[in-house]
């Protein structure tokens, strides 16, 4: 074995733990979606899969499951296009606009402990604030929720990317007649598109697994998906089984749009640190 080699084992043994501490918990329940209740309380090591808790969640008479997914997926797309929008135009105004030092160092210290408050503090708080103008149990309401929740993050990472565009660009448009909006769309996006992916997908993922709001602020027709999962967990039983079925089912989207937009993920959370 090499020295190279053998320097480098540390860390593949590292990798490897990580990559196991991750996968064991998403390969165990799937697995569990596809055995009977009892032979997981039972703890089988070998067992004959079955499709039966799959086809409970998704075709069951008494079950949401389908309707919750439509309203994962509208609130997910909507919340990031919201953010996204928002936080592109704030990262704008930080980094081009004259804004005094402090104030920006104030906003973003002030977006950053927004960020760190959890979720659960504030629900109450706006289940009140829904209630009183009438956005309870609505995709309006939610939608609000979860690009507020995510609004810090974007900011973050789009004031990155924004700071990073040269301003001799900016400035031969504007030689050129360009006004404020036309240098942001036809200047600014076409360079941090990157960014742009990476802020969406991130955001999306977060309002996709968000629960403590999204339970507080909704009912049966509005429940999102992770509301849908803890129902399966009831006063005198727990469908150990359903659930992990359709958990299972609840990591299809975010796997997909991490594996098709992987390389934008990388490529735009590194773009800054690269520059």
């Amino acid at each position: 074995m090499s020295r190279r080699t053998h320097s480098a084992l540390p860390v593949h043994i590292t990798l490897a733990i990580g990559a196991a501490l991750v996968l064991v918990p998403i390969i165990w329940t799937v697995a569990a979606g596809f055995r009977t209740q009892i032979s997981l309380l039972m703890g089988d090591v070998l067992f004959t899969p079955i499709g039966s808790n799959f086809a409970e969640v998704l075709w069951s008479k008494t079950s949401d499951f389908l309707l919750n997914y439509r309203n994962s997926i509208i609130v997910g797309i909507a919340s990031t296009l919201l953010c996204v929008v928002v936080a592109t135009l704030a990262a704008f105004s930080l980094n081009r606009m004259r804004w005094p030092a402090w104030t920006v160092h104030l906003f973003l210290a002030w977006t950053m402990i927004f960020h760190m408050i959890p979720p659960v503090a504030l629900a109450s708080a706006w289940f009140t604030m829904a209630r009183a103008v009438g956005l309870e149990n609505t995709f309006t309401g939610l939608i609000l929720a979860h690009a507020t929740l995510n609004l810090p993050m974007a900011i973050w990472l789009m004031a990155v990317f924004v700071r990073d565009v040269p301003k001799e660009l900016e400035e031969a448009a504007i030689m050129d007649g360009a006004d404020t909006p036309h240098i942001l769309w036809h200047v600014i996006l076409p360079l941090i598109t990157p960014g742009l992916a990476a802020t969406s997908i991130l955001t999306f993922i977060f309002s996709w697994n968000e629960f403590a709001v999204a339970l507080t602020l909704t009912m049966k027709q509005t429940a999102t998906v992770p509301v849908a999962i803890a129902k399966f967990a009831q006063d005198f039983e727990i469908q150990y089984t359903q659930m992990a079925a359709s958990a299972a089912l609840a990591m299809v989207p975010a796997i997909l749009v991490l594996l098709v937009a992987q390389r934008y993920i990388v490529k735009g959370l590194t773009q800054g640190a690269v520059k």
